[in-house]
């Protein structure tokens, strides 16, 4: 609560603006008569303040009518029939629904505000003669040389030099588990070293680090309105200049038709002025889609301005890129066969042996397949790299050779041993041949696996009646057999970027709105053709930098989320929109067959604005976890 009040000083204001009123009251049925007006006056003051002052600056500086020029109007005509406590209860309920706005607004900045504070504000700078000296961040240069102490924040993007860190990236990522990082790995400013102290170099000047990135991006997402706030605020110029003339041609109509007097004529037309202003329907869109935004954002989804958020829930297609998207991006071994009767653990600890001598993807996938089978490790004798093919050595007396079938297979005997190659090679896994002195002994079957959560992922969005497309630059066996695992409609591959970039163009003709989920550089001309470019946190930089929407924590399940969230926005507006049209209009009627009076219409009238903000707040609300829970949570 005190730091309710301490960020939101229209907030103090309208408490203070509500005592005097109180005291007015007080002052009135005290006998007090004459002086309570006084105390109206300051409430006034005091409560419009702010509203009005942005209320005739927009007016002024904009050439625009609003909401706020409508209150006072009305409050300055209640006040000259002698209505002062109903004027100044109007600028007082008012200014609360403007109140709640800025908290509304404040609320939903505040998990992006706090990256801010993640990044210290000095780094520990090591000179050429090995002096250490404190520096602001901000003067860092990309080639500096600092100290990371155990337990402090990263100060900016870099890579380690010396040392080993356990880094807690979970203000970006997520992971509540800490990652190991050891020399020539990269480091994100704002992560906090765990471990020992460590030296790194910096990578990034401090303009164009991670958390600078999320923080523009979010900055330009919330001052970029959704579609509806704009045809809202469009609207609100038109409303407001008819209210401003239907106020005095119904004062006339009440006088000269109705025969009213003139003090409940003009009476009538104030409170017309008031409960006819459409405050709650301006504040239909914009608390809702900065609180969606900011709901987004503390799960690491960045959208890059309001409409993309909103426009998600309309996709017709969404389209993935599948290396490091739909799948790991790295090898694994799904299946191994090994000829009867040779011994199973002699081959595989040469597999190691042989691959340990190679960074290719297929030998760490090997490696990573038997190392950890407790076989010991040894050196093979005369080994040879044939680029391209495969490696061979020499071990336990016998010439061994792995990699592909042209190099490694020499023997036509093998065949029958063999004919599972062919099957698990149609099934889009690459097939690594093992040999002894020219004699097929082995094989196996590697494949870029799919990501755990993606089959979960495109049956949400099937179920959702969203066509799903793979675009693959592999071959049309790989793409395919990733495509039957995953149940995705439709699989093109041997795709080029600017095929890509193509098939996306074409899809957005047949479909309307259609999505682009990629992660690499070739990826980076079909996220900026689609209707919304979806970039995965962990691709490249300009994959990021052109995309609609970045996923930071690399989860697919996050697409999911996003989708409900834009549906959930959507519904929540419309609530909104419904809600205050129909309030508009019943407080009219009633004003027309004098059933309300003045104050009963500012409690309806920005009560409902009241109940609108709030009802945008509940966006801030966080999931739980799963994918099945998430869909119940935000769809209530």
């Amino acid at each position: 609560m005190k730091t309710l009040f301490k960020e939101n000083k229209p907030m103090m204001a309208t408490i203070l603006s509500g005592c005097l009123i109180i005291l007015g009251i007080f002052l009135s049925l005290h006998t007090y008569v004459r002086i309570a007006p006084l105390f109206y006056i300051l409430s006034f003051i005091i409560g419009g303040f702010y509203q009005a002052k942005e209320g005739l600056k927009d007016t002024v500086e904009n050439k625009k009518l609003n909401v706020d020029i409508l209150m006072i109007l009305a409050a300055v005509g209640a006040s000259l029939i002698g209505y002062w406590m109903e004027g100044a209860l109007l600028i007082f309920i008012f200014s609360l629904s403007g109140s709640l706005e800025v908290y509304a607004t404040n609320k939903s900045t505040k998990a992006i505000t706090g990256l801010m504070n993640l990044t210290p504000e000095n780094a520990l700078l090591i000179q050429k003669e090995d002096a250490i000296i404190e520096v602001p961040t901000n003067s860092l240069k990309i080639g500096d040389k600092l100290l990371v102490p155990k337990g402090a924040s990263i100060p900016i993007d870099g890579v380690i030099l010396t040392g080993n860190g356990l880094i807690d990236e979970s203000a970006v990522s997520g992971e509540t588990l800490p990652i190991e990082k050891i020399a020539g790995d990269e480091v994100i400013g704002g992560t906090i070293n765990l471990a020992e102290a460590f030296t790194m170099q910096v990578a990034k000047d401090s303009s164009d680090t991670l958390f600078a990135k999320i923080l523009r991006m979010v900055d330009e997402a919330q001052s970029t309105p959704s579609k509806t706030a704009t045809m809202i605020e469009k609207i609100e110029n038109k409303y407001v200049a008819i209210v401003l003339i239907s106020v005095p041609v119904m004062i006339a109509f009440f006088y000269f038709i109705l025969q009213w007097s003139w003090n409940e004529s003009f009476y009538r037309g104030m409170v017309l002025l008031t409960v006819a202003s459409p405050c709650a329907l301006v504040a239909s869109a914009v608390p809702a889609t900065l609180s969606a935004i900011s709901n987004g954002a503390k799960k690491g989804i960045l959208f890059k301005g309001g409409a993309y958020l909103e426009n998600f829930g309309l996709i017709k297609a969404i389209a993935f890129d599948k290396t490091g998207t739909l799948t790991s991006g790295k090898l694994v071994m799904t299946d191994a066969f090994f000829k009867a009767g040779e011994d199973e653990k002699k081959i595989q600890m040469v597999c190691t042996a042989l691959e340990k001598m190679s960074t290719h993807p297929i030998a760490k996938a090997i490696v990573l397949a038997f190392e950890d089978q407790g076989h010991p490790s040894f050196m093979m004798e005369d080994v040879n790299d044939l680029t391209g093919y495969g490696l061979s050595g020499t071990a336990f007396g016998s010439q061994w050779k792995i990699g592909k079938k042209e190099y490694v297979v020499k023997s036509t005997e093998t065949a029958t041993f063999s004919t599972d190659a062919e099957k698990i090679q149609k099934e889009g896994k690459t097939v690594i041949y093992v040999s002894r002195n020219d004699q097929l002994v082995a094989y196996f079957g590697l494949q870029d696996i799919p990501k755990k959560e993606a089959k979960e992922m495109i049956r949400y969005f099937k179920s959702q009646g969203v066509y799903t497309i793979m675009l693959t630059g592999d071959h049309m066996a790989t793409g395919e057999a990733i495509g039957k695992q995953l149940e995705i409609d439709e699989v093109k591959a041997n795709c080029l970027p600017d095929e890509k970039a193509q098939i996306i163009k074409q899809l957005k003709e047949q479909y309307g709105t259609i999505a682009m989920v990629g992660d690499g550089i070739n990826d980076a001309p079909a996220l900026a053709n689609a209707s919304i470019g979806i970039a995965m946190g962990a691709g490249t930089d300009i994959a990021i930098d052109v995309a609609d929407v970045v996923l930071m924590k690399n989860e697919l399940a996050q697409l999911s989320y996003s989708h409900q969230l834009s549906n959930r926005l959507k519904k929540i507006t419309l609530q909104n929109i419904i809600f205050a049209i129909s309030v508009i209009i019943l407080l009219i009627f009633s004003n027309l067959f004098q059933v309300i009076n003045l104050p009963l219409g500012v409690v309806g009238h920005e009560g409902s604005t009241i109940l609108v903000i709030l009802n945008g707040l509940r966006l801030l609300r966080s999931p739980s976890a799963s994918t099945d829970s998430t869909t119940k949570n935000l769809d209530t």
